[in-house]
């Protein structure tokens, strides 16, 4: 098997993951203006913006892969304060993210910060008119509206529907998106996804699901809709379907990175035709790129990244190489450099981050600054070509 292919299906395989842990319960460096803060761009046919670049919150509340423990909430609060600050509005979220007794424990974690953000900084975070004596975490029942002023710095919640077997009409997934919008403390969601296509094995819940997007959307619970996992053929199906009921599909996500682009390529295109903004998770291909990891260098035993890397960082290493010499040259990181490879190819990455640090170097990898000479022509070697 080549590769390439092993990386798209091991992703895939561990992206489900999430599934059974519910059912269980370069000029050198080139410069841009002088923007400190993280732009805005479109996002689908109904003028929505979004930050470009975003940040994905697998990692909250997920022990088997990204070993998360409570005790870390109030370090992902500053590292999620810092990006806010920096004008990061997009969270990306999930009503399966969490393990077990903390399933739903990310979209909890998105309310409670943004409550608790908007507090600090003497915004309209909360409906509670006596909030003075209470903890941050129970300030009010729900946000407040913002003021047309702030609007471009509002949180954007995109959460995903996971497709499990008993959602098979569309009500199912207007309830779940009621049971989202419950455990964020929110009115409305930017976003609302669906979180994998299920057209190879249950093609009738696939329909039925589209259907329920859009009536999330007629319900007046979402800005605007969008997909995750899907290839170009059933991205152009859905818009279809989304563009007759005129539902705006402002997003499609996908596995973008350095790693995955021979496969990742195609949706570009695809979503320049039908206008809708490509969204790239796993921009580092789940902490590989980062270059922390070698052979004598794995994730914990019975983290299943651990057997991921031991398939992947042998036909990695002219990559990662190539990464180590250009981040010099930038005076970057390598995962620097592979988020800012990820924005020039006109997507928005949206990186995990828990701790300020990590979060700080996302900062760092988009602001200021992109890559003039860097592209991808095959997964272990980068060619040059003028951007």
């Amino acid at each position: 098997m080549r590769p390439l292919s092993v990386v798209r299906l091991l992703l895939f395989f561990i992206e489900s993951l999430v599934l059974c842990e519910a059912l269980q319960n370069l000029v050198p460096p080139g410069k841009i203006g002088r923007s400190k803060t993280i732009g805005r761009v479109p996002a689908g046919p109904s003028g929505l913006e979004i930050s470009a670049l975003g940040c994905g919150t697998w990692s909250w509340g997920n022990r088997l892969l990204w070993d998360y423990d409570p005790s870390q909430d109030e370090e992902i609060y500053e590292a999620y304060r810092l990006v806010r600050k920096a004008g990061v509005t997009v969270f990306d979220t999930a009503d399966s993210y969490g393990t077990l007794d903390l399933n739903g424990r990310a979209e909890i974690l998105l309310g409670q910060f943004e409550r608790r953000y908007q507090q600090e900084m003497g915004g309209t975070g909360t409906g509670s008119s006596d909030s003075s004596n209470q903890p941050w975490w129970n300030l009010g029942s729900k946000l407040a509206p913002s003021s047309s002023a702030n609007r471009n710095n509002q949180q954007q919640v995109a959460t995903k529907f996971a497709p499990y077997p008993w959602r098979i009409t569309s009500k199912s997934f207007v309830n779940a998106a009621k049971a989202s919008l419950e455990r964020l403390q929110q009115d409305k969601l930017a976003i609302a996804q669906l979180h994998w296509s299920t057209a190879n094995y249950q093609p009738l819940q696939e329909k039925a699901l589209w259907e329920g997007l859009g009536d999330i959307y007629d319900a007046g619970l979402c800005e605007a809709v969008g997909v995750s996992n899907y290839g170009p053929q059933q991205l152009e199906k859905i818009a279809t379907r989304m563009q007759e009921r005129q539902v705006p599909l402002a997003t499609a996500q996908v596995q973008y990175s350095l790693m995955t682009y021979q496969t990742a390529q195609y949706m570009n295109d695809v979503g320049n035709d039908i206008n809708c903004r490509i969204i790239s998770y796993s921009p580092l291909c789940l902490g590989l790129l980062t270059g922390k990891y070698t052979l004598d260098r794995l994730p914990r035993q019975g983290n299943p990244r651990r057997q991921l890397f031991k398939e992947l960082l042998p036909g990695a290493q002219d990559l990662l190489k190539t990464l180590d010499v250009v981040a010099k040259d930038y005076d970057k990181t390598p995962s620097q450099i592979a988020i800012n490879w990820a924005l020039c190819k006109d997507t928005v990455p949206i990186p995990g981050c828990r701790t300020v640090q990590q979060a700080q170097g996302n900062l760092d990898a988009a602001i200021g600054w992109r890559l003039s000479l860097i592209h991808i022509s095959e997964p272990t070697r980068l060619r040059r070509i003028s951007y």
